[in-house]
């Protein structure tokens, strides 16, 4: 029989909270604010409905469908999450990395 071990990030993934987020962004001193967290929530979200994280282009997609349409730019994420959003914003929602960024 062998023995099924789970990602550590998945046994993690309950686990996640806000105050997680803070502190995780807090390592590399980026303030958190409520547009912040909106784009993290969007990306939780994504990954409970599609099963992996979201890489830029799919982000975008999804913020359009949920958000505002100014948001949904790759400029808007930018400003946000500077240098590599969908990263970032990953690790921040404490998801696993996306599986086409570099």
């Amino acid at each position: 029989m062998t023995e099924t071990t789970t990602p550590d990030h998945l046994t993690k993934l309950p686990a996640w909270s806000e105050n997680l987020a803070r502190q995780e962004a807090a390592k590399t001193e980026m303030p958190l604010t409520d547009a912040h967290l909106e784009v993290i929530l969007l990306a939780r979200q994504f990954y409970a409905s599609y099963g992996f994280s979201p890489s830029m282009r799919p982000l975008i997609k999804f913020m359009a469908e949920h958000l505002e349409i100014s948001k949904a730019r790759s400029i808007y994420l930018m400003q946000l999450f500077p240098p590599s959003p969908a990263k970032r914003v990953a690790r921040l929602a404490g998801l696993p990395p996306p599986k086409n960024c570099l």
